[in-house]
């Protein structure tokens, strides 16, 4: 595999986890519950009953890095669009 396919995977996010409460996988939102020097916790909260169901760890390497790669990427722009009349 090569360094740009490598680099799609490196952070992911969660958009549904599995959920005690609710007993389905459930659309989760992140929080940031913690900053530390060194790195930072998001919390995955059930957006069906608000409990926790995980949580994601960002070291300050892994934010400096996306940060980059982010600031390198040029942006999408919407295209216009025509109004018929």
């Amino acid at each position: 595999m090569g360094r740009m396919s490598q680099q799609q995977f490196e952070n992911f996010t969660a958009s549904s986890l599995y959920c005690e409460k609710c007993k389905t996988a459930m659309p989760v939102r992140e929080r940031l519950l913690l900053i530390l020097p060194d790195k930072e916790i998001y919390d995955y909260l059930c957006t069906g009953c608000a409990s926790s169901v995980g949580q994601r760890e960002v070291t300050a390497g892994e934010k400096l890095m996306t940060q980059r790669t982010a600031a390198r990427r040029p942006r999408r722009r919407a295209p216009a669009r025509r109004i018929q009349l």
